[in-house]
């Protein structure tokens, strides 16, 4: 890789010193003595460091290493688009249903027999809470279903994206106002594609995947909708 298209003195520091997760980083102070770069320009890079997740900076521990996630990094540029209007959620749908639909194959013949009962849990789960008195949206069952499906691929960019849709999707508030059936409908398409993946026929379990996609409004809906 070219590092000097990584424009960040720290960012390469770390990687030209091997600094691994879980590694605790010389101060400031010698890490621009050892590069030839001012505190006041590390510092600056350290922010820019933490708020993408890659370091972190505790009392008595200082800085640290922390493990690469891509959700880190993009979330905050997904959450800004959004709340600007340079960007809308139907765009992050589409983009979170094309990865879905296209590492579908790859992902599911990785599940386990642990994750596939993880998975009928799930369902079980969002059934008692929507069947329950008073009802509860199954918000969380919703977005460990989906993230159980692809958590087996070795694809650090394809699970962060999709953890960062998720973060998006709970920020929009999408769907805070859609109607009961709205939410009968959704698991019932789920209760099938966990069984469709629980005895390996990928195809269909796709296939519904699709079709349920169509359930997702585009737009916040609001009281009055």
């Amino acid at each position: 890789m070219r590092l000097e298209k990584l424009d960040s003195d720290f960012l390469r520091y770390l990687i030209q010193h091997h600094i691994n997760p879980g590694d605790r980083l010389p101060s400031l102070n010698e890490i621009g003595d050892d590069m030839g770069v001012s505190v006041g320009k590390l510092r600056e890079e350290l922010a820019v460091a933490r708020g993408m997740g890659f370091v972190s900076v505790r009392p008595r521990v200082g800085i640290q290493r922390e493990c690469f996630d891509f959700s880190e990094a993009v979330l905050p540029a997904m959450l800004f688009g959004l709340a600007t209007g340079e960007a809308d959620f139907a765009q992050i749908s589409r983009l979170r249903r094309t990865i879905e639909t296209g590492f579908w194959d790859e992902a599911v013949v990785l599940l386990t027999g642990e994750d596939k009962a993880r998975l009928r849990e799930l369902v079980t789960s969002a059934w008692a809470k929507l069947r329950g008195d008073p009802i509860h949206i199954p918000n969380a069952e919703h977005r460990e279903l989906h993230l159980t499906i692809f958590g087996r691929l070795d694809n650090p960019f394809v699970r962060g994206l999709l953890v960062a849709y998720w973060d998006a999707y709970d920020a929009s508030e999408l769907t805070r106002f859609v109607r009961y059936q709205y939410w009968v409908d959704v698991w019932n398409y789920h209760e099938q594609i966990v069984d469709a993946l629980c005895v390996n026929d990928f195809a269909r379990g796709r296939d519904l995947l699709n079709r349920h996609f169509a359930l997702l409004p585009t737009q916040p809906l609001t009281a009055a909708d």
